[in-house]
């Protein structure tokens, strides 16, 4: 299954499908089996990366909608 990402408004990011997740040293998280996580937008979550739903109790918000990136800049 290919991976599949979404940003949920005022909420967490939703990944799904076959990935690995490191963090910055390349140390790899241990998902014990999981195809779906989700990952803390708002840095209130006690389980960084990963989202505990904190967001609700500090009335946290975000709303997004997808767009057109610009053409990546050429490095020469």
């Amino acid at each position: 299954m290919p991976t599949r990402v979404m940003i949920k408004n005022n909420g967490s990011i939703h990944i799904e499908g076959d990935f690995e997740l490191f963090d910055e040293q390349g140390g790899k998280y241990d998902l014990n089996g999981r195809t779906k996580i989700k990952l803390c937008r708002c840095g209130f979550s006690n389980d960084k990366p990963f989202c505990d739903s904190a967001h609700k109790l500090h009335g946290w918000d975000s709303v997004v909608t997808a767009h057109q990136l610009p053409p990546p800049k050429v490095v020469s």
